[in-house]
């Protein structure tokens, strides 16, 4: 397994390049929030300002220097989000299924963590070899998006259950709004 010593010019060298990359990325949905507004107002409130009842902007699948029981670490959430007290965090389901916005509980156990997602119960192939287009349509019924071979691997039946993720985590997060799939955009 290949890895970076802390303290050398080489781990210095990722992690400033990996922070780049983090905080292009926060920018990145920062902009996408901000046009999404203005989508909004042109379209939906005729043109006048609103101001959202909460914003949020986490990451998914990224490293943070963080200070656990009392010692300075480094915390990688692959498949995980920050889930402090103050955290408010985005869990969504498959393409099909209900999504939620969370506030943290600061679950020392976890490492103020908590489940991205729903997270998938088979691969892609398997998906792929295991349902037809006719089950993506029907498990997308009533969700606006592409019904296609080319997004069959994300088919919902091929994520855990979000239901089940969320009632497994209730010591980490509280749901603070539920939000129903009405279109779901894939690659």
């Amino acid at each position: 397994m290949a890895y970076f010593v802390a303290g050398t010019p080489e781990f210095a060298a990722y992690w400033r390049d990996l922070q780049w990359a983090q905080d292009y990325a926060r920018m990145n949905r920062e902009v996408m929030m901000a046009r999404f507004q203005r989508v909004i107002e042109k379209h939906l409130v005729g043109g006048k300002p609103t101001k959202p009842l909460l914003s949020v902007n986490c990451h998914h699948n990224y490293a943070e220097k963080e200070v656990h029981y009392g010692e300075e670490v480094y915390v990688t959430r692959k498949g995980a989000v920050r889930a402090r007290e103050t955290d408010y965090g985005i869990i969504p389901g498959s393409m099909g299924a209900k999504s939620y916005i969370v506030k943290g509980k600061g679950n020392s156990e976890s490492y103020c963590s908590c489940s991205h997602g729903a997270g998938r119960a088979m691969s892609r192939n398997k998906a792929k070899n295991a349902f037809t287009l006719d089950d993506l349509i029907k498990q997308t019924q009533g969700v606006e998006c592409r019904k296609d071979e080319g997004v069959l691997d994300e088919i919902p039946a091929a994520y855990k259950s979000i239901d089940q993720v969320m009632a497994n985590q209730s010591d980490l997060v509280e749901v603070v709004a539920t939000l129903k799939q009405v279109v779901c955009v894939k690659g």
